[in-house]
C-alpha cells in the first residue's frame, strides 16, 4: 500500500514521483530487452513436459504441470457481485465483526472515542490510524498450531488530519492544523500490539492484556546493523546516530521464526517539509524522491518539529525507510531498525526459514521501476534459544534482484568493496551502501520492475509469490521477460522458484532461481491469463497484499486508487482451476482491504480496512462514515474478523 500523496494511480495516471527521471537515467540496462516472444511462459513449460522436453536444471521448478484436480471445488463460495453501495458486502454465509475501530482503548481507564476530542496522550493510548499490516501469533509461542487465542500485531501507516478533525480541510490542513492536532496525528501512526481471544463465536480485545501497547512517532527505536552510528545517521538530537524518534508509513511487513514482527516503513519525503535543492545532499534525496518543494510537508510535521524540515536536519531523512523488528511478547523490548536489510520503500519483509537453519527475508521497493530484494542472515536460527535469534538480523548478505528473459534471475549482492561498490563511486562502507541502498543496486545492474509490493510464499510447495501493481510509464522498448506489458495499467503476479532439494526443501539462499508469470491482471491475456471461468469483474487488478491460507489458495488485496473499488479476492493456484478468480469481499467506498491474516486452522480471517472515505477532502463530505451508522461520525480504519457461519474454514465448502 502506498500513501494518497504517491504517485500510484490507476484512472488518470498520477505519477508525481518523477518516474520519467528514474526511466531516463535507468532503464537501457543490458537486462531491458525486447525479447517477450522469446519468453516461456507456464504454458509452454507445460507442453515441453508433456512432450519429453528435458529442461535445464536451473529452470525445472518453472515447467511443474498443473496436476488433475481430484479435490472439492477450490473456491466454493458464491462470488460477491460488484456493487456502489457505501458499506462493505461479504460473501455469504460468513459474518463480519469489528473488532476494533481507530480511536478504540487498548487498557482499562482510557477514554472511548470521540469526533473532535482526539490528543497525542489518547492517541498513545488508543488503536491507531489506517492500519494495514496484520501479524497473527499464538499468545503461547510453544502452540504454533493454537488458533482461539493470540497477539496481533498491526501497522498504522499514514493520518488523514481532514478525516479525524471537522474543522480541518485537505486543502488547508497542512497549514491549518494546531501543534496539538499535528502531536495527535503523529501518535496515531506506527503500530499496535493487541491480544485477541476468541469466546463462543465472538472475537475480543483482551483490554487488560499487559501485552497491549502502541508504537509511535514519539517511541524510541534502537538502530542496529551496518548502520548504526554511521554519519549519515547522525543528526543534533542524536548525535551518536543510535537512537531515532518514531516510525512512520508502516505498511506490509511479515513475522520471523523466533516469534518477532517486521514492520516496513514505506517511503518518507511526504513527512518533510523544506526545498530538496537547497540541500547540499539533493541528489541523495532525489534518488529517495525528495523531489519536493514544501513550505509545511504533507502533515505539517516540521511546522513544529524541526527535524522534519531537511534544511534544518540534513540527516533525518536517513532514519527511516528502514524494517522495523519488534517483540509483541515482550511488551518492555525497544523496537530496533534493521539497518542491514537495506533503506528503501518496503512494502514488506517476508521471512523464510532456510533448509540450513538461516533466515531468509524477502522485499519489494514499492515505486515504479524499483527493485525486489534478498537479506540471507550469516548465523542460524536457534530453535532452543529464543533470546540468541534476538540480532539475527544485524549480520548477512542483501541482495537484489537480476532477471534475464530465459526464467533465470541472480542474486547480486551489496557488498562494500565489491564490483563498483567502492569509494570511487562514493560508497565510504558497507553502511553506506546500505544507506544508499537503491544507487547500489542501480550500479550492479538490477532489473527494474512494475512497483513491486507484496511477497508471500506457500510453505506446501516452496512457491514464492510476488504482486506487482502497475507501471504506466513502461514504453514498449522497456519491457521484458518478468515486465511483459508497455504501460501496464494492470499490475501482474509473478512466481519466484528456489532450487528444490527434494523432500519439500528448497534453496531460499541459492545464487540462482527461476521465475515465471502467473496471471497477467485486468484484460484477458493468452500469456497468463485468469481461468475461462473468472467472471469478468473479478478478472482484478492492481494487486497488492497477499496471502496463502492454510488450503494453498492465494489471497489478494488489490490497490487501485482513484476512488475506485478495492476489493479482497481468492485465486486458486493448482489443478485444473488454476487462476481461477473470485471476489470474496467488498470494503466500503474508497477503502481499502489491506493483509489477509488468517489462524492456523484457517477458520478466522483477520483483515484490516484502511482510509474509509479517503477521496472526501473533509469529515462533511465523506462518502461513508463507516462503521459507524450514527450520523455525523468520522469513518473510522478498523480491523475486521471474518467467520463461517457453521464455524468452518473462511471460504471453504459450506455445510448442506
Amino acid at each position: 500500500m502506498t500513501s494518497r500523496f504517491s504517485r500510484r494511480t490507476s484512472f488518470p495516471v498520477c505519477n508525481d514521483k518523477g518516474s520519467s527521471r528514474i526511466r531516463d537515467a535507468r532503464s537501457e540496462q543490458p537486462c531491458l530487452q525486447q525479447l517477450l516472444e522469446l519468453r516461456l511462459g507456464r504454458r509452454e513449460f507445460t507442453a515441453m513436459a508433456a512432450t519429453a522436453v528435458v529442461l535445464p536444471a536451473s529452470m525445472a521448478a518453472c515447467s511443474r504441470a498443473p496436476a488433475v484436480s481430484v479435490k472439492p471445488p477450490a473456491l466454493p463460495f458464491k462470488e460477491v457481485p460488484f456493487s456502489e453501495t457505501a458499506e462493505d458486502v461479504l460473501a455469504e454465509g460468513h459474518t463480519r465483526q469489528i473488532l476494533i475501530s481507530w480511536g478504540d482503548p487498548m487498557s482499562p481507564g482510557v477514554p472511548e472515542f470521540k469526533p473532535d476530542e482526539v490528543s497525542a496522550e489518547r492517541a498513545g493510548q488508543q488503536f491507531g490510524y489506517n492500519n494495514d499490516f496484520i501479524a497473527w501469533l499464538p499468545i503461547a509461542a510453544e502452540r504454533p498450531e493454537q488458533s482461539d487465542h493470540g497477539l496481533l500485531v498491526i501497522n498504522h501507516e499514514y493520518p488523514l488530519p481532514w478525516l479525524m478533525w471537522s474543522d480541518l480541510d485537505e486543502s488547508t490542513a497542512a497549514a491549518a492544523m494546531s501543534k496539538g492536532q499535528v502531536d495527535a496525528s503523529m501518535a496515531a501512526i506506527g503500530m499496535s500490539v493487541l491480544e485477541v481471544r476468541r469466546e463462543n463465536d465472538s472475537w475480543n480485545v483482551v483490554i487488560d492484556s499487559p501485552k497491549n501497547r502502541r508504537i509511535s512517532m514519539f517511541s524510541e527505536i534502537d538502530i542496529r546493523g551496518p548502520a548504526r552510528g554511521h554519519p549519515r545517521m547522525r543528526t543534533r538530537e542524536d548525535p551518536e546516530g543510535t537512537t531515532v524518534i518514531g516510525t512512520h508509513d508502516n505498511c506490509n511487513g511479515g513475522t520471523t521464526p523466533w516469534g518477532t514482527v517486521l514492520s516496513g516503513e514505506e517511503g518518507s519525503s511526504d513527512f518533510f517539509k523544506g526545498d530538496f535543492e537547497k540541500s547540499p545532499d539533493r541528489e541523495h534525496l532525489e534518488r529517495y524522491y525528495y523531489d519536493l518543494r514544501s513550505e509545511t510537508g504533507d502533515y505539517g510535521w516540521g511546522r513544529f518539529h524541526p527535524r522534519f524540515d531537511f534544511e534544518q536536519e540534513l540527516n533525518e531523512p536517513n532514519r527511516f525507510e528502514w524494517v522495523v523488528e519488534i517483540d509483541p511478547y515482550d511488551p518492555d523490548s525497544r523496537p530496533v531498525k534493521r539497518t542491514a536489510l537495506g533503506r528503501f520503500a518496503h512494502e514488506g519483509a517476508h521471512a523464510v526459514l532456510n533448509h540450513d537453519g538461516r533466515t531468509v527475508v524477502f522485499m519489494g521497493d514499492d515505486w515504479e521501476f524499483e527493485y525486489i530484494y534478498r537479506f540471507v542472515t550469516t548465523e542460524s536460527y536457534d530453535a532452543d534459544n529464543r533470546a540468541a535469534n534476538r540480532h539475527l538480523l544485524d549480520e548477512g548478505t542483501l541482495s537484489v534482484a537480476r532477471f534475464s528473459d530465459d526464467g533465470t534471475l541472480r542474486w547480486l549482492p551489496l557488498r562494500f568493496g565489491e564490483g563498483p561498490l567502492t569509494a570511487a563511486n562514493g560508497f565510504s562502507d558497507q553502511g553506506d551502501v546500505l544507506i544508499q541502498t537503491r544507487r547500489a543496486a542501480d550500479l550492479l545492474g538490477a532489473t527494474p520492475m512494475d512497483a513491486p509490493e507484496g511477497f508471500v510464499s506457500d510453505p506446501r510447495t516452496g512457491v514464492l509469490y510476488l504482486a506487482l501493481t502497475q507501471n504506466r510509464d513502461r514504453a514498449e522498448h522497456q519491457v521484458n521477460g518478468p515486465n511483459p506489458r508497455a504501460d501496464n495499467e494492470f499490475g501482474h503476479l509473478l512466481e519466484l522458484f528456489a532450487p528444490s532439494l527434494g523432500d519439500g526443501q528448497h534453496d531460499y539462499a541459492a545464487a540462482g532461481f527461476s521465475w515465471s508469470v502467473m496471471l497477467l491482471c485486468g484484460e484477458r491475456d493468452e500469456q497468463a491469463p485468469f481461468h475461462p471461468d473468472t467472471v469478468a469483474e473479478s478478472r482484478f487488478t492492481d494487486p497488492d497484499n497477499l496471502s496463502v491460507d492454510p488450503q494453498g489458495r492465494l489471497w489478494v488485496c488489490t490497490d487501485i486508487g482513484n476512488g475506485m473499488r478495492d476489493a479482497l479476492y481468492v485465486l486458486a493456484t493448482e489443478g485444473t482451476e488454476r487462476n481461477l478468480s473470485r471476489r470474496f469481499y467488498l470494503p466500503p467506498l474508497q477503502s481499502e482491504c489491506c493483509s489477509p491474516a488468517f489462524t492456523p486452522d484457517g477458520c478466522t480471517l483477520f483483515l484490516a480496512v484502511q482510509h474509509p472515505g479517503e477521496e472526501a477532502q473533509s469529515v462533511a463530505r465523506a462518502v461513508t462514515n463507516w462503521p459507524s451508522e450514527e450520523p455525523g461520525q468520522p469513518p473510522r480504519p478498523s480491523v475486521i474478523v471474518i467467520t463461517r457461519d457453521d464455524g468452518g474454514v473462511v471460504g471453504g465448502e459450506m455445510e448442506a
